[in-house]
């Protein structure tokens, strides 16, 4: 594997609560992340697989531990630093959409361009159209949140993701709202356009389905991420008497 691009050690989560004992969320998670890399994470709800997710993305610090982004540790980031790294390099996208109501589809996907400078500011009506037509939305651009479709706002989001080709991509549940056709759909745009693109991509899912097609896969478990075999393909191997 190459250099990686994000480098976790012994990152820790802790809550403290009043009147009872804290609460350990992540417990001491290793992880390294090169680019054009495929991870999937899996885990029960309220195993801690979304806080793990906002430390990696830099939305959150951990409590303890080492986090590292192109070699830079997040200790060393300035709070605006750290904005402009995630802004720049890390794409989210999430279970529900989180698309603003009262703009259009395109309006979404421009949205983060405002925050960039030169160029990308000037042509970012041209880049969000580019980007919407290569997720199959091109004749849909100036269509509310509300009129399309739950795979369409999930395209919609993925679109606003990629629009400024960050070079992480953090998918939190990306088809836990949808279908089991139109969330296989949406993976694959999801696969085909990291690869494309060379970003790596960590999936967050309690799907097998999903967490099946990345290249590594890992289980979060009482606060400890543990690399392992998904469900799907251990079931293989087990049929094929061990040849996989």
């Amino acid at each position: 594997m190459s250099a990686p691009i994000l480098r976790a050690r012994g990152i820790t989560r802790t809550v403290e609560l009043p009147d009872a004992a804290p609460l350990h969320i992540l417990r001491g998670v290793d992880l390294d992340v090169a680019v054009g890399d495929h991870l999937s994470v899996m885990g029960r709800s309220g195993s801690g697989k979304s806080t793990l997710l906002n430390i990696l993305g830099l939305l959150d610090a951990p409590t303890d531990g080492e986090l590292e982004f192109d070699g830079v540790p997040l200790q060393r980031m300035s709070a605006g630093r750290r904005d402009r790294t995630r802004g720049r390099n890390v794409g989210f996208v999430f279970q529900q959409f989180n698309l603003l109501p009262g703009r259009t589809a395109l309006e979404n996907v421009e949205m983060p361009l405002l925050y960039d400078s030169g160029r990308a500011f000037w042509r970012r009506r041209a880049i969000a159209t580019d980007m919407l037509e290569r997720v199959g939305l091109g004749d849909r651009l100036e269509q509310m949140p509300e009129r399309l479709s739950g795979g369409e706002q999930q395209r919609v989001a993925i679109a606003r993701a990629l629009v400024r080709s960050p070079r992480l991509i953090l998918a939190d549940e990306p088809t836990g709202a949808l279908d089991v056709e139109t969330g296989a759909v949406i993976m694959d745009l999801l696969d085909d356009i990291a690869t494309q693109a060379g970003a790596a991509l960590i999936t967050i899912t309690h799907d097998p389905h999903v967490a099946v097609r990345a290249r590594r896969a890992y289980r979060l478990a009482e606060g400890v991420l543990h690399e392992t075999v998904p469900v799907l393909e251990a079931d293989a191997i087990a049929r094929t008497g061990g040849v996989a």
